[in-house]
């Protein structure tokens, strides 16, 4: 058997205010990096006094450069320095799993999540949006660049990336088993009500959580809206004619019951690279109502009920045709959900590895 490829795995995004999805990604994948004998995975990071919160404590030890935060993205943008190689020694390839790469002498995997700062900018702080737009910009130089989605590939090559550099590797999920016990925890937990519509994902503009309240206030659908996340920035807005609970961020052992209780699961979101609160949702049989022309569409094809996402009457018509179609939405998510898998998403990763180096 060849030597296994060994891998620098950039896990700064787990110390972030808000890790988000891409660290949720990133640790799906490096989990099972771990268990391949053809891979050796070394986490780098820069330099932090804590370990990151519990959801997001990467599962091999991480190597960690002499720059912490918030000056380590600067550096590496602005002097491609410090090289990855300072903390892991000498690697066959260097991935970074986020739109800003590691300085390194190595060949360069980059992960690209989406463009949407970009394309809407303002939907994002100024400073966040500078930082990952000359990021994006050093990407050109990277040797092959992973998008979960047709959306950001194609994204990508309206910017002028070549298409032969773009790989789709189309993110997971793996659905726990529930039980009566599960539900009746989740539920008792959180004060949930016997029938809800619910919405996962960090509170921010870009979710369209706004226009959600809007829609769900102007329906004919008289549920509670439960919201499930972390706050990010501009989280605070109005919330009239509503029954609202928000649940601030919910750890991972609680979600498949959450989305399990859900009657209906929305998720207009204006912009994504993916959408994995849409599969998960599907993944558990909930009903999906999520956003035309963006990546969700992509990973929810004809098992979702499909809005405008900036339209409050297209979102509502869209919750009231969820619970009319409920049990043929819940036959028809389940059977997408089951055609993606973390295992696949990995494959494709080690591929892009083995294509490079």
């Amino acid at each position: 058997m060849p030597e296994p490829l060994r891998v620098a795995y950039t896990l700064e995004q787990c110390w972030h205010d808000v890790p988000g999805g891409t660290a949720f990604a990133a640790l799906e994948v490096l989990e099972r990096l771990v268990r391949r004998a053809d891979v050796e995975p070394v986490g780098v990071a820069g330099r932090h006094r804590r370990t990151p919160p519990a959801p997001f404590v990467p599962p091999v030890p991480v190597r960690s450069l002499p720059v912490g935060r918030p000056w380590l993205y600067e550096t590496w943008n602005r002097f491609d320095w410090p090289a990855v190689e300072r903390a892991t020694g000498r690697v066959d390839v260097c991935h970074s799993t986020t739109a800003i790469p590691a300085a390194s002498a190595a060949p360069k995997v980059v992960t690209v999540h989406d463009v949407a700062f970009v394309a809407a900018p303002k939907r994002f702080t100024r400073h966040g949006a500078r930082v990952m737009r000359a990021g994006l910009e050093r990407c050109r130089a990277a040797d092959l660049i992973m998008c979960p989605s047709a959306a950001t590939a194609n994204g990508l090559r309206e910017l002028g990336f070549p298409g032969d550099r773009l790989r789709i590797v189309p993110w997971g999920v793996e659905p726990a088993t529930i039980t009566e016990t599960d539900r009746d925890r989740v539920g008792r937990r959180f004060g949930l009500p016997d029938e809800f519509v619910l919405f996962v994902g960090t509170v921010e503009p870009r979710k369209n959580l706004p226009r959600l309240v809007e829609a769900l206030a102007a329906s004919t659908v008289d549920l509670p809206l439960v919201v499930a996340g972390a706050p990010g920035w501009g989280a605070e807005f109005p919330v009239h004619g509503v029954r609202a609970h928000f649940l601030g961020f919910v750890e991972a052992g609680d979600l498949p019951a959450l989305f399990d209780l859900a009657t209906v699961f929305a998720y207009p979101s204006l912009e994504e690279g993916f959408g994995l609160p849409v599969l998960e949702a599907m993944a558990y049989g909930t009903p999906v109502v999520t956003s035309k022309a963006t990546a969700t569409e992509e990973v929810a094809g004809e098992a979702a009920v499909l809005v405008e996402p900036a339209d409050v009457e297209s979102i509502a018509a869209g919750l009231g045709a969820a619970l009319d179609r409920a049990d043929e939405l819940r036959a028809a998510g389940l059977a997408r959900a089951a055609r993606f898998s973390w295992e696949a998403t990995t494959d494709a990763t080690v591929a892009a590895y083995r294509e490079v180096a």
